[in-house]
């Protein structure tokens, strides 16, 4: 018996000649790698990432997050000035703890101008140390002076201060390799000629409270070491602000900044010989800010220590 003849419209053909699997969306491609790849080795910087998808690859977003967690850390986690006296005192540091007016940290975020100026306890004990120098301090926060302390007999040429700033592991870490490299540089380049202040480790400090701290020393010039603003590649990344005739008021126009001072930035060594040089010129010259010219580069070439700043 013959069978019935069938009707074959359009749509019952596409639907007769899909298989199953054509019905299921396209399978995701596995994660392939950025053809740029190869550049991720010269910086720090998030580029080539690769693709999972439309998306990044899962191990690239975990990165961003510990990242940025380490990047709020950085900004929260105090500045153990305790230990960093120690440390001081060891490599034969004189060092004063000093408190800004911000009380706690929320304080310190919100009100910046708070971290400018010095609790009026820590001024009155700079100015008792000013005017007294040659008195025993405190044991817990001094140590033994050093060839190039200020002496009784007069102001110090620079008077020295680390903060916590916004990285306080940027101090923890790089603070003392850098006032070290300093002091052997300022002692290769002028002797034993310069009168440096006890280093004041200073709580919930920023950059401007070194111009109190350096008047009420009566310094020639004030050097701050302190954590810059954390990015997502550089966490531990200090500053250096150094101010010449600092009194209250400087603007950030009348400081030479050397940034970034870290191993997978500028080196201690490199920075304590630029920041060196930078001292002995603002000294000679009796300028700093943007009158004065950082050449430290050139300079330190041309005596071929190329070794030392880039």
């Amino acid at each position: 018996m013959g069978q019935p003849p069938t009707t074959i419209t359009a749509g019952s053909a596409t639907a007769a000649t899909q298989s199953p699997d054509d019905a299921l969306p396209a399978t995701p491609p596995a994660t392939s790698p950025d053809p740029w790849v190869a550049l991720r080795s010269h910086t720090p910087a998030r580029i080539a990432l690769g693709r999972s998808g439309n998306s990044l690859p899962t191990h690239e977003v975990l990165r961003f997050a510990a990242a940025h967690a380490q990047a709020r850390d950085a900004v929260h986690v105090p500045l153990d000035r305790q230990l960093l006296a120690e440390q001081l005192h060891a490599s034969g540091w004189q060092t004063v703890l000093i408190q800004s007016r911000a009380d706690s940290r929320a304080t310190y975020l919100r009100r910046p101008d708070l971290g400018r100026r010095l609790h009026a306890d820590s001024a009155q004990q700079l100015l008792e140390l000013a005017a007294h120098p040659a008195s025993e301090p405190a044991p817990e926060s001094t140590a033994t002076a050093t060839a190039t302390s200020a002496s009784a007999s007069a102001a110090p040429d620079l008077a020295l201060v680390v903060a916590d700033g916004l990285s306080a592991s940027a101090a923890q870490q790089h603070a003392l390799a850098t006032l070290q490299h300093l002091r052997l540089a300022l002692q290769a380049s002028a002797g034993g000629a310069l009168r440096l202040s006890p280093v004041c480790l200073a709580h919930q400090g920023r950059v401007a409270l070194a111009d109190e701290v350096g008047a009420l020393w009566r310094a020639r010039a004030v050097l701050i070491l302190l954590g810059e603003r954390p990015g997502l590649s550089s966490p531990d990344s200090l500053g250096a602000y150094l101010t010449f005739a600092p009194n209250i008021g400087r603007s950030d126009a009348e400081r030479n900044c050397v940034s970034n001072i870290r191993p997978q930035g500028l080196p201690p060594a490199q920075a304590g010989a630029r920041l060196a040089w930078l001292v002995l010129e603002v000294l000679r010259r009796q300028i700093s800010g943007v009158a004065l010219k950082d050449d430290s580069a050139a300079l330190l070439l041309a005596h071929g220590a190329s070794q030392v700043v880039p």
